[in-house]
This record gives C-alpha cells, structure tokens and sequence, in this order.
C-alpha cells in the first residue's frame, strides 16, 4: 500500500498556508461556512490550474474519480459543482489576491540573482497587454465589439524568473497607454514597453519617479538630434543618438532629451537590407550606457 504523499500535496506543501489562513481572516473569507472552506476552494482551483480542468463540471469529475485521497491533498469540504461556484460567487477576491502578493515577493526573493543575460544589476520589467476573449451571452458586461466580448489583462513582468508582479483587468475598450497611470514606480528599474504606451507627459512621470524606460518609437515622431555618440557595430546597433522633441504650441515649454537607439531587427550580415527597408526606432530614458 502506497503511503507517500500525492504528487499535489508535496507541491502545496511548499506554499505558506499561514500567510493564506492571514489572508481569509482578514476578509472573513470562512465566516459562517460550514463544509467548504476557502482553502477548500483554494486547492480545488490550484489542481485545476495544474491539471488543465476547463471547467467546473471537469474539476468535479476528475477529483470525484480520487475521492479517497483528496483528505491526503488537502482538501476536507465535499467536492461539487454547486459548492465551487457558490464559493467562486461569494469569496472575497482580495483573499486571494493578497496570497498572490505574498507568492509574488516570495518567488522574487528566491530569483533576485538570476542571470538575464544582461549586464544589469537593477530590476527589468516589461509590460504589454492581452486580450482575453469572451462569450457575449455568458458575460454581457464585457461587451467589446458588436457581437464580441472581451477584457484586458495587462502585465508586468519582472524579467528576473518571469514573475508577473503588477496585473490590472479593465474592459477590451481600454487603450494601453491609460494603465501607465495605474503602474508601481520603483526608482532605478528599467521598464520596456510596446509602442502603444508612447505618451511623453505619462513617460515623464516614470522620469520623475528616477525609473528607466526603453520603448518603441512612432514612424512620425518629431525630433532633432543634438548629439550622436559611438556605437559597437558587433551588437547590431546602427545609431546613438541624444534627441530633442520638437513641439509645437503650448509643449514648447519642455525640452526634456531623449536618448534613441536605431537597432537592426536581423543579423548583421543582413544589416543593410534590413534598415533600407524597415529599420526600428527606439527611445530610452536616461544617460547611462
């Protein structure tokens, strides 16, 4: 008779279910609740995220097929369709989005020295978003386009152990560059960004906060160089450049500068064709290297 622990208990044992029990008494996420508790709830939604379940009727089937070892993983409450989507309903969602944090910075910690293959020993983020599609009919409130539904999941992304440390959900509607507003600033990280979040009185924000940004550049961007410094041909760089925006109107007031770099997309020895054809623009804060 096998007496080790299942494969999912070893791993939830790993977790710091002190900091969860923390969390649901926090939010008085057990109050009143009899059987299914939240980390009932918890574990059920672990394994289905584990496991690839892709729906409540497919996490009740496959855990019913063990039911004599879910008090081995963990799990006490009697597993159902009905308990899982009452407790999906009615739990507070903070419960969990405050473990996510407390998961968060214990990952970070354990990858904080991780080689990214950069010669860098400040904290690199990206940030982009997805756009999760939805059935119109299932969720009316996420009306996107006629007949579509959807929402946005935007991202940050500590490169160090892709660890996403920062998401926010808004309607599908909801332009990029809006979500800049809502992002941590942490003084001497590196942020790289898409295009999309091009906004020079956003972007100056994170200057102010003495962040890095690389992101970039529109086709019709308005510039004039100041000066050009030396490039290493060997890394695929074509230009460096100090550059000035050229306002116009009221934002003639600001000069900040802008350092540019013109990166080839290819190799080198495709160079030439590459940047006669289609070159790429970046922008980057800072005066560093």
């Amino acid at each position: 008779m096998n007496t080790q622990p299942t494969v999912f208990a070893q791993i939830m044992a790993f977790l710091p279910l002190h900091e969860f029990r923390k969390c649901v008494r926090r939010y008085g996420g057990d109050y009143k609740v009899k059987s299914f508790f939240c980390l009932d709830q918890f574990l059920c939604l672990a394994f289905a995220q584990l496991t690839y379940r892709e729906s409540l009727r497919d996490i009740e089937a496959c855990l019913q097929t063990m039911k004599n070892r879910l008090y081995h993983m963990g799990i006490r409450g009697r597993v159902s369709r009905g308990n899982l989507a009452h407790a999906n309903e009615t739990r507070n969602w903070r419960i969990y989005a405050d473990f996510a944090q407390v998961l968060i910075a214990e990952a970070r910690r354990l990858y904080r020295d991780e080689d990214i293959g950069l010669e860098l020993k400040n904290t690199v983020y990206a940030f982009d978003s997805t756009t999760i599609d939805l059935c119109l009919s299932l969720f009316p409130w996420a009306r996107f386009r006629k007949r579509k539904g959807a929402i946005k999941l935007h991202t940050l992304l500590d490169l160090r152990g892709s660890i996403p440390s920062f998401t926010h959900m808004t309607e599908g509607k909801t332009h990029d560059v809006r979500i800049l507003d809502e992002l941590p600033l942490e003084p001497g990280s590196f942020y790289i960004l898409d295009r999309g979040y091009l906004d020079f009185s956003r972007l100056y924000t994170l200057h102010q906060h003495r962040a890095f940004f690389v992101i970039r550049a529109k086709s019709n961007l308005r510039s004039r160089r100041i000066y050009s410094q030396a490039v290493d041909k060997t890394m695929d760089l074509i230009s460096d450049q100090t550059i000035a925006r050229r306002l116009r109107g009221p934002e003639q007031g600001r000069t900040e500068g802008d350092r540019r770099s013109r990166e080839a997309p290819q190799p080198a020895r495709d160079e030439e064709k590459m940047i006669q054809r289609r070159p790429a623009w970046f922008l980057a804060s800072g005066d560093g290297d």
